[in-house]
């Protein structure tokens, strides 16, 4: 059955325009409400946002629709995604749900869900709201309406998970960190884990103002935490998304790293501490290089869709705890039961710190691959497989790699474009195989 209004995060789009409507958000509720009634027990969810203008707005229709189907409110008010999943279990909650649109900027919101475990939802969940959706609104009875409240200590119980899941025996002191909290959900929070565990600490991206979340800063525009680190001369720097589940870090040379070369790091700072690791999960983007010096280690390696949530759902499979993102989306799942940007960037800093390293250090003898990604718009109704030349070049180019490199064509989910992806020891073939192939999808 085909969703509707579920992606593959939630719900997201332009406010004001249909799904992020006040009217729908309030509908939306009243459905999940409902179907939390099912159960036979009086919910409770709680809520959590990023610092997004619209925020207030939709918090206020979220309230209403849970209300109005007899489910009551806990209100966490500005929190990272991952804390709201940390306190939805914490509180012994019956749902999470978090209203960020991510690393998208303000312009942009959108609702997501965590289970009472504090997990990601199946689809099958998210069929049966649609499904609540298209049916008249039952309201509650006046005596058995819900009732919210503001949970006030939100941000210090989750401040004190996260240190928790940085090693007992470790501390930060006589380190200098430059945090970027993107004006997102973790403007305050992040500065305070990592100062309270003895780092001195500077932010920038700490100043939201409603239209500002993700503006020129953040994991998605690192180049703002690259300069404020050499202007500091810090040791490190942590640059998180909007809502602060995206990691991306920076050395004391100014030098970037990326969410793969974490995930390798995390791994090898738990072999380092006598732990085993079967395997680990990356994506269909994942730098070969990292593969490869996983299967080095005798470390299984697999590949997922894009996407964390697939990451998920392959390390759950599988039993394993260590999965990721190039973009910086990190999963260890002994830590928390979904991807954090502070959790994982402590454990990037615990690997470090416990082998008194740098991460260039930490890192040497990773190199990755040079990668090509080239969007290839296609005309209404162009049926790209068909490309009359696509086959053979591929063909001519994997010859060409022998094994060492990569080649991955795949659609776009959300527009007209195909991803070509070409990877390989030398930069220059990476570029030209790249462009080769997007030619050959142009040309029909």
């Amino acid at each position: 059955m085909s969703r509707t209004y579920f992606g593959t995060d939630g719900i997201r789009g332009t406010v004001g325009q249909p799904p992020i409507t006040p009217d729908f958000v309030l509908r939306l509720a009243h459905a999940v409400g409902r179907v939390l009634q099912r159960t036979g027990e009086r919910p409770t969810v709680v809520i959590g946002k990023d610092t997004r203008i619209s925020g207030y707005m939709l918090e206020s229709a979220l309230e209403s629709g849970f209300n109005s189907a007899g489910t009551d409110v806990v209100l966490l008010g500005p929190l990272p995604t991952p804390g709201v999943a940390y306190l939805t279990r914490a509180l012994r909650a019956s749902l999470g749900v978090v209203i960020s649109a991510s690393h998208n900027p303000y312009e942009d919101n959108g609702i997501k869900f965590f289970s009472a475990q504090g997990t990601k939802l199946p689809d099958a969940w998210e069929q049966e709201v649609e499904a609540a959706l298209d049916e008249a609104p039952a309201w509650a009875a006046s005596a058995q309406l819900g009732r919210a409240r503001r949970l006030d200590d939100a941000a210090g119980r989750y401040i004190e998970f996260c240190k928790s899941t940085f090693a007992n025996d470790l501390t930060l002191k006589g380190l200098s960190i430059v945090v970027d909290a993107a004006h997102g959900a973790a403007y305050q929070i992040a500065p305070k884990v990592f100062h309270e565990l003895g780092a001195e600490v500077h932010g920038i991206g700490v100043a939201p103002d409603g239209l500002n979340i993700n503006r020129g800063v953040g994991a998605t525009h690192p180049e703002a935490l690259v300069e404020a680190v050499r202007a500091r001369g810090a040791d490190f720097g942590i640059a998180l998304d909007g809502d602060a589940d995206r990691l991306q870090m920076v050395d004391g040379e100014g030098r970037l790293y990326n969410g793969d070369e974490l995930l390798y790091l995390m791994v090898l700072d738990r072999l380092a501490a006598g732990e085993r690791v079967p395997g680990a999960v990356g994506t269909l983007m994942t730098n070969m290089a990292v593969e490869n010096a996983l299967r080095a280690r005798d470390i299984e390696f697999v590949r997922a869709k894009v996407g964390d949530r697939y990451v998920l759902e392959e390390l759950h499979r599988r039993g394993w705890l260590l999965g990721g993102e190039g973009s910086g989306h990190l999963l260890a799942l002994d830590r928390h039961t979904t991807g954090d940007g502070l959790v994982s960037a402590l454990q990037v800093l615990q690997a470090c710190v416990r082998g008194r390293r740098s991460l260039a250090q930490a890192l040497e003898g990773l190199q990755l691959y040079p990668q090509t990604l080239v969007n290839v718009r296609l005309a209404a109704g162009q049926d790209w497989k068909q490309a009359r030349g696509l086959a053979a070049a591929q063909q001519a180019l994997e010859q060409r790699l022998a094994g060492k490199g990569r080649v991955l064509i795949r659609p776009s989910g959300t527009e007209p474009v195909v991803r070509v992806m070409v990877e390989a020891e030398d930069a220059t073939l990476a570029r030209d195989g790249a462009d080769m192939l997007a030619d050959a999808i142009r040309a029909g």
